[in-house]
């Protein structure tokens, strides 16, 4: 296998590992305008990067946590609905980036990588990035896995329990923008929540349990990771999309299933 296809590989297992748990999440607390805000604001993150000459992977991890915390207070102050917040933020943060990098003549950069990932282009930096950067989630995720249940089941219950409920909600929003930022080289900011939410839509067909049902997202999208690298090396396709594609091919799979009853 060549170096930069088991680069691609890796790096592809490794974020769907992390995605499938965390994409869970993102389902049952209805978070994917949340996911979509912080992807558009990535490329903000690398408009930033390339203007402060520094790694565009540490400038939009940076740029993603700051946001979430941001919207967190937002959120808790301001009268708007959560929605309508998210929307201004989203599209403002894009327009934002982009209008950043058209006053950067003297730098040549591809745009598409950006928008729709470039996963047979990782480097060994950048898969060391993304494999640390999913193996803090994942060890984060199991810490929390509890609390955060409780909160997505019945957040009032937890408060009254004396779980710290703005705190752990905080920590999940954080972790997605960690997810957000090192999967931005493999499918690119405008597809990014698509890995999160279909494998984990997908599984909760036919599972069980929560433990269930995030072990069966992580499957399908290392599955998903297979596929769309396959179709991308032999017919030449981009490999971001493809992934994305696979994914929802495997989504629309799970229909000819019977779903299992809890």
């Amino acid at each position: 296998m060549p170096d930069f296809l088991l680069n691609a590989l890796l790096a592809g297992l490794a974020l769907a590992l992390v995605a499938g748990p965390l994409g869970s999440f993102v389902v049952w607390r209805r978070m994917a305008y949340f996911g979509d805000t912080l992807s558009h604001a990535a490329l903000l993150g690398v408009a930033l990067g390339l203007l402060l000459d520094v790694s565009p992977t540490l400038t939009v991890t940076v740029g993603c946590v700051l946001l979430a915390v941001l919207l967190v207070t937002l959120q808790q102050r301001q009268p708007l609905a959560s929605d309508t917040l998210l929307g201004i933020l989203a599209h403002s943060t894009l327009s934002l980036g982009l209008v950043a990098l058209s006053f950067m003549h003297d730098v040549r950069i591809d745009l598409m990588s950006y928008l729709f990932g470039d996963l047979l282009a990782v480097s060994p930096t950048d898969l060391a990035w993304i494999m640390g950067g999913s193996a803090l989630v994942l060890a984060v995720l199991a810490w929390l896995w509890r609390p955060l249940l409780a909160i997505t089941v019945h957040e009032e219950l937890a408060r009254v329990e004396g779980l710290p409920v703005a705190a752990i909600r905080l920590a999940l929003m954080l972790l997605i923008a960690v997810v957000i930022a090192v999967a931005m080289k493999i499918v690119g900011v405008l597809l990014i929540t698509s890995l999160l939410i279909i494998p984990a839509a997908a599984a909760q067909r036919h599972a069980r349990t929560p433990e269930q049902m995030a072990v069966g997202a992580s499957l399908l999208g290392l599955l998903a990771v297979c596929c769309g690298l396959a179709l991308s090396w032999y017919q030449d396709t981009p490999a971001g999309p493809s992934i994305v594609v696979s994914a929802a091919a495997l989504f629309l799979a799970s229909f000819a299933l019977p779903k299992r009853n809890s």
